[in-house]
């Protein structure tokens, strides 16, 4: 009996199903990376984000690796992570996958568009074919390049790429103003005026202080100073409005206009407003020795003297200072701090803005192009991390460490970048002072020996004819037909809103 037994249990056990195999651990995988694309579909970014991070550190799915890096980097950038979702395509690129390189290189540029990074979007464009983009993608390349000839004095090929971004483009009002520092650049001043006076003409109906609008309106009176059209060039400064930022640059450079077409009391005008009180932490050391030299001009030693011993005592300072500084330190993020204080500050607390450098000089660096486009990036990199640092649901997620990290490198890396150009603002800044004191030097000298000419005139008795038309008319005379003068110093009447108006007259002979 129990043999009979033994052999139906033999034979149950022969006739038996064969266990079910266990699913492979790459099709598990790759069926998770569907499920991320899912998630991606249905809106759940963040989710997928985690999960395409947690795979993408699967050895087994090495050679799935672009797919997977690169939906992460589409998943970052829904989420407004936009530097972290860099690093995803830099890597898709680096693997060379070509399935996925010419994707990634076209999301890399737009995301380093909007970031503002110039190195990693060069990096991008170094990679791709023009011709293989979609026409809006293509007019960021041709803007970028443009940008990429123009810095390196490659004035033709500039020119040819900023010729191909057309009308509707968001690229084509800089394309255009572009285009005409290009020109001007090469000497083409007809052909530049052109094309400033096409970029107004398209911002007829924008606000007066439109930036596109007065920055062509100011070029177009810097080229017209180049063309040494020193009339015409007054009149296009005159039109840059009073409440745009541009304004001071404006007055300045219209005194230098003014005084080569020796209006010398109109520039001694624009000079009373620039050296306000208002302008005190305006960096303008040259404006005091052009000032200086008109004085010279019409014999205004006195006034001469009291201007060059106030270009003495406050860029002396300031020269002292940025050597003693350039002298005691070496470390990147120290010149970082310095001008991340004027950078952040601004005019809201001057006090807070100050630091180991003269804040004059600190202001002036924080809006020269290269440092103030870095500190710009530098903003948007701090504001994606505090993001992350105050949403606990990105936070405590694994995507939300391995960002947090990425980022603090990131800005570490910024910071001491935008300490070296810094660095070397200053040192070009430090040499100027030097060159500008000898220069004040020599002024001097020529005032004293304006003044010693005087006095031998004086000493021979001949008579100095110092009168003019302006000394005919009373303030009466002035009031009578429509001016209207308030409190003033000597020879300078100043209205209610900051206009000198030089009524001085000429001591030389």
């Amino acid at each position: 009996m129990k043999k009979l037994l033994l052999l139906l249990l033999i034979s149950a056990t022969a006739f038996a199903a064969p266990p079910k195999p266990k699913p492979a651990k790459k099709a598990i995988q790759k069926s998770s990376i569907t499920a991320a694309i899912s998630q991606m579909k249905s809106g759940q970014h963040l989710s997928a984000a985690n999960n395409l991070l947690a795979l993408s550190r699967r050895p087994e799915l090495q050679s799935d690796r672009s797919q997977i890096k690169f939906l992460l980097g589409l998943a970052l950038m829904e989420l407004e992570m936009n530097q972290v979702a860099t690093f995803q395509f830099v890597d898709v690129i680096k693997i060379g996958d070509p399935r996925f390189v010419k994707k990634a290189i076209e999301k890399l540029l737009i995301v380093t568009d909007k970031l503002g990074d110039e190195t990693l979007l060069n990096y991008a464009i170094q990679r791709i074919d023009v011709n293989s983009l979609p026409k809006s993608t293509q007019e960021l390349i041709y803007f970028r390049l443009g940008e990429i000839k123009q810095k390196s004095g490659q004035f033709a090929e500039a020119n040819r790429m900023y010729s191909q971004v057309n009308p509707g483009s968001r690229y084509y009002l800089n394309s255009l103003y572009n285009l005409g520092l290009v020109q001007a650049e090469a000497g083409q001043t007809g052909l530049a005026l052109e094309t400033f006076q096409k970029l107004v003409s398209t911002r007829t109906k924008a606000n007066v202080t439109d930036t596109n609008k007065v920055a062509a309106q100011m070029a177009i009176a810097r080229t017209l100073y180049q063309k040494k059209d020193w009339e015409k060039s007054i009149e296009a400064y005159s039109l840059i409005p009073r409440d745009h930022p541009l304004w001071h640059d404006a007055v300045f450079e219209q005194s230098w206009a003014m005084f080569r077409a020796a209006r010398f009391r109109s520039s001694l005008s624009n000079f009373q407003t620039l050296h306000s009180s208002y302008y005190d932490d305006f960096y303008i050391p040259e404006s005091l020795l052009l000032r200086s030299i008109v004085y010279l001009y019409i014999c205004k030693y006195d006034e001469m003297d009291k201007v060059l011993t106030l270009f003495d005592k406050q860029y002396g300072v300031v020269g002292n200072q940025i050597q003693k500084f350039l002298q005691s330190s070496n470390n990147a993020e120290a010149y970082y701090r310095e001008v991340e204080k004027a950078y952040a500050y601004k005019y809201q607390d001057r006090a807070k803005a100050r630091g180991k450098l003269p804040y004059i000089a600190t202001r002036f660096i924080a809006n020269e192009g290269n440092v103030r486009r870095s500190l710009s990036y530098i903003q948007k990199i701090l504001k994606e991390k505090k993001m992350i640092e105050d949403d606990s649901r990105i936070k405590n997620l694994v995507i939300g460490s391995y960002s947090l990290k990425l980022l603090n490198n990131r800005i570490k890396s910024a910071k001491d970048r935008t300490g070296d150009m810094v660095k070397a603002h200053l040192q070009n800044m430090a040499t100027e002072l030097v060159d500008l004191r000898e220069q004040a030097s020599l002024i001097r000298y020529e005032m004293i020996n304006g003044k010693k000419e005087t006095l031998k005139k004086r000493l021979s008795e001949k008579d100095i004819n110092d009168k003019t038309e302006t000394d005919e008319k009373s303030r009466e005379f002035y009031a009578q037909n429509g001016y209207e003068y308030y409190p003033f110093q000597g020879e300078f009447w100043l209205d209610e809103i900051g206009n000198y108006h030089y009524l001085g007259k000429q001591s030389c002979e």
